[in-house]
């Protein structure tokens, strides 16, 4: 590399992580001011409360990497080409592109940086962050799918819950079917049914067994008051939590997808968006490197404001796009892998136009 790509290349990762270190006290602030009064009267643990602002730092630069990715090149860049810096490179007889090469070997570290701390480090900040939220800060919010619950629990048998409160492992209106292919073999019905940690197995109330015969007439009812079981799930898999895909690692996430899949659960695309996310994120920091720069190389009348101010507007406007159409891959027919992969493609095709109409 030579003395001007090393130039850029520290200029994009100092800025970057500058930037970081900038904002993440001052989203720490706004929420402290935002939740104390809740923290203070919960009388919720110091050591609580500092674990939750340690995880909310990854949270937070995780969600707003994009953000912060794009004003940092905005602003670095800006000051080049208000110092005519860039006008005395390319006048030097470098070409655009390769003016960009050091900008797009930053854009990959970052993108590494992203890809790595989305697969394994996150997650775990995301449980910590939500866990908190969810245990002091959300009143009466809904942590778990508690309600009509339907899971195929493996390849013979599936289960239906009317209503599950996790808090007291307690369930009305169940249902365990079993299947042979196509026939039913045999239906569990019981009145409630409760967990019992201590031995892992369950408290069938208002038991009621039906074995299916050869017809009507053959089947075999079996009533018992109460009766103790062992069943094929646990409270964690019947009920999970609404932000369980966010709090497991690329190996993890797989095979609860797997899993899911197989029960049947309606929560399938929800679970897919985090994932493909984890992979469309990194891929961001490319694009939006290279509308940054596309967009600030050039000295303009308005100086360094008018290119933040464009540089901020496309920002929000990236984050909108990734967030209108996660939220549709979660909750409607459109597929979660186009969903999440719409607001990339959408910001490639303004980043091609950009980067064209900067190089002449």
């Amino acid at each position: 590399m030579k003395i001007i790509d090393w130039y850029i290349l520290k200029r994009y990762l100092a800025t970057f992580f500058v930037m970081l270190l900038m904002f993440i006290p001052i989203g720490i602030v706004i929420d402290v001011s935002e939740k104390i009064n809740k923290i203070l009267a919960k009388k919720v643990p110091f050591a609580e409360v500092a674990g939750y602002y340690g995880d909310f730092t990854l949270y937070f630069a995780n969600m707003l990497f994009p953000i912060f990715l794009f004003l940092s090149v905005i602003w670095f860049t800006s000051k080049l080409a208000n110092n005519t810096e860039i006008i005395a490179i390319l006048g030097s007889g470098i070409s655009f592109m390769r003016f960009l090469r050091p900008y797009l070997i930053g854009a990959t570290f970052i993108s590494l940086l992203a890809l790595v701390m989305g697969f394994f480090f996150v997650p775990k900040a995301s449980k910590g962050f939500n866990d908190f939220r969810y245990t002091y800060l959300k009143n009466n919010a809904k942590i778990r799918e508690s309600d009509q619950v339907y899971k195929q629990v493996n390849d013979t048998q599936s289960i239906y819950v009317g209503t599950f409160n996790y808090v007291s492992k307690r369930g009305s209106k169940f249902n365990l079917e079993t299947y042979n292919g196509d026939k039913l073999v045999s239906k569990i019905n019981a009145n409630t049914i409760t967990w019992n940690p201590q031995d892992s197995t369950y408290t069938l109330f208002g038991y009621n067994k039906r074995i299916v015969g050869d017809g009507a007439t053959n089947d075999v009812i079996i009533r018992e008051p109460q009766k103790v079981m062992k069943l094929p799930f646990e409270p964690d898999e019947l009920t999970p939590t609404v932000y369980v895909a966010e709090t497991m690692t690329l190996g993890e996430l797989n095979k609860f997808i797997e899993k899911e899949k197989r029960r049947g659960s309606a929560n399938i695309d929800s679970y897919l968006v985090v994932k493909y996310k984890k992979y469309s994120i990194p891929v961001s920091a490319f694009i939006l490197t290279i509308i940054a720069v596309a967009v600030s190389s050039m000295k303009r009348r308005g100086g360094m404001g008018v290119n933040l101010a464009m540089g901020i507007g496309l920002a929000f406007s990236y984050v909108f796009f990734d967030k209108v159409f996660g939220t549709m891959g979660e909750k409607s027919s459109m597929s979660p892998l186009l969903a999440v992969w719409i607001p990339n493609v959408t910001f490639g095709i303004l980043a091609i136009f950009l980067l064209r109409n900067a190089r002449r």
